[in-house]
């Protein structure tokens, strides 16, 4: 084992089609991805710890209005917000998450509040809020979270559902933001934002703040962070999985993922990816879809960026 830190983040599996890609749309797609990765390495480098890493990676990412999580979120068929967040601290599996919220400027920051200002791991609607006004942490108004591409995209689901010719588009379907590290003493954690799937029933939860499902740390195995179709993930127990298949197993981190993304969850219409970190600063990010807005930083290296391949 090693003392050198690594950090893994993506925004999300719900890429555009090569087509519709521009060039200087996939150029701004780089560049936000690099910014994210930047405020990571800041904490890391400084030997910070792997939850304050994944907590500055993910906030960043939830300011990018290009990923569905924060700023970015998608609309629910009712035109309004619900995002889901959750944390999770490899040592001792310390969690907390938030669901169906709206105010928070970072979901994020009221998951992490959620688990290290409660004895609880999931917090929901009123009670979550008011935990945000007496951590302090930031609210916005809703217009704050409206973003035209995302209105427009609504409005485009909204008719082609009237119509019947609604597609299964990745990019409506799998918007999701997460972060995933090993500090320098070994320690891992993970994080993971969503806004959800644009024009979805107002009250549905993914898999982003399920532990176990989308989000989940134990630094005796691995950090995963999960991006795609929730349902399939939650009925797949998809991270935990991973974890259980390296433990009791006995299988190595990119064995376990790539199992667990290219067999079970695509055989059980889970389409999707994750980003996975194991305690020796592996990192492994596999996808069965079109492609995975994602980002890695090692110690002393540059970082690397990727979208479809």
């Amino acid at each position: 084992m090693t003392n050198e830190f690594a950090l893994a983040i993506h925004g999300g599996a719900g890429v555009l089609p090569p087509a519709d890609m521009t060039p200087a749309r996939e150029a701004a797609y780089h560049a936000a991805l690099a910014r994210v990765l930047a405020a990571g390495e800041a904490v890391l480098a400084a030997d910070g710890t792997a939850l304050d890493a994944v907590t500055a990676a993910v906030t960043a990412l939830e300011d990018e209005p290009l990923f569905n999580a924060g700023h970015g979120a998608v609309f629910t068929r009712d035109s309004t917000h619900e995002m889901d967040a959750a944390i999770v601290d490899g040592q001792g599996r310390r969690a907390g998450a938030v669901a169906g919220i709206c105010g928070p400027r970072n979901p994020v920051h009221l998951a992490r509040a959620v688990m290290e200002r409660t004895d609880h791991v999931m917090m929901i609607g009123d009670g979550a809020l008011a935990l945000a006004r007496d951590a302090g942490i930031a609210l916005e108004e809703p217009g704050y979270f409206f973003t035209q591409e995302r209105w427009n995209s609504l409005q485009q689901t909204l008719r082609m559902q009237a119509e019947g010719t609604l597609d299964d588009d990745p990019a409506r379907r799998h918007g999701t933001v997460g972060a995933v590290a090993r500090d320098r003493a070994g320690n891992l954690a993970a994080a993971t934002s969503t806004g959800g799937m644009t024009a979805k029933r107002a009250g549905r939860v993914g898999d982003s703040p399920i532990v176990g499902a989308g989000t989940f740390a134990d630094n005796a195995t691995c950090a995963i962070s999960a991006t795609g179709d929730g349902e399939a993930f939650i009925r797949r127990v998809a991270a935990h999985e991973i974890d259980a298949r390296m433990r009791l197993a006995g299988q190595s981190l990119t064995d376990a993922a790539e199992h667990v993304v290219q067999v079970d969850l695509a055989a059980h219409e889970g389409s999707g990816g994750l980003i996975a970190i194991d305690r020796d600063g592996t990192i492994t990010m596999p996808f069965n879809c079109a492609g995975m807005y994602r980002g890695t930083l090692r110690d002393g290296q540059a970082a690397q960026t990727a979208i479809y391949t």
